[in-house]
């Protein structure tokens, strides 16, 4: 056991402490990502943001290793309520849509759809249309149902949020 949880807590909650030391640890040696994965239940909001970063970055390199925990993200890891964990389970699920059945498909698109409807953080907000925006373009079901999302989006104060419902708009448009 190498301690993640207590290694990756503390300090500043927007610096990333020891998270790219451990993602090369788990990345040397496949068999610690389980330790890793259990931290997202620790009580430690900052390990928990820690944990999201780091795993994005090694699905980024082997998305294979998140494979048997696509359940776990798609059910207890989803109903984390830290922005941190929504807005990385957009990338995520769009990252690992080549390996997930239809089903499990399925319920991704209804978790960031539900974050988009019901989520203020603009990161969430920004990440979660460009997941269902990639996804909209070969589903024309979800494409009806983004589009307006999208419309609303454009007028948001936050120049990020709008530019990228904008942005996708013009993708779908096309």
């Amino acid at each position: 056991m190498r301690n993640f949880e207590q290694r990756l807590t503390g300090g500043h909650p927007n610096s990333l402490g020891n998270t790219i030391e451990v993602v090369d640890e788990v990345l040397a040696d496949n068999a610690l990502f389980d330790e890793l994965f259990n931290c997202y239940f620790s009580s430690d909001e900052i390990v928990r943001l820690r944990v999201s970063n780091a795993v994005k970055r090694i699905c980024t390199v082997n998305s294979k290793i998140l494979v048997p925990y696509i359940d776990t993200l798609l059910g207890d890891v989803s109903k984390i309520d830290q922005a941190s964990t929504k807005w990385t389970m957009a990338q995520l699920f769009g990252m690992l849509d080549k390996h997930m059945q239809s089903e499990q498909l399925i319920q991704a698109k209804s978790i960031i759809k539900n974050n988009l409807e019901n989520e203020s953080d603009w990161i969430v907000i920004k990440n979660s249309m460009e997941t269902l925006g990639k996804w909209a373009k070969n589903d024309i079901e979800l494409k009806d149902w983004l589009i307006p999302h999208l419309k609303k989006h454009q007028s948001d104060g936050r120049k990020t949020v709008s530019k990228k419902a904008e942005k996708i708009l013009n993708l779908l448009s096309k």
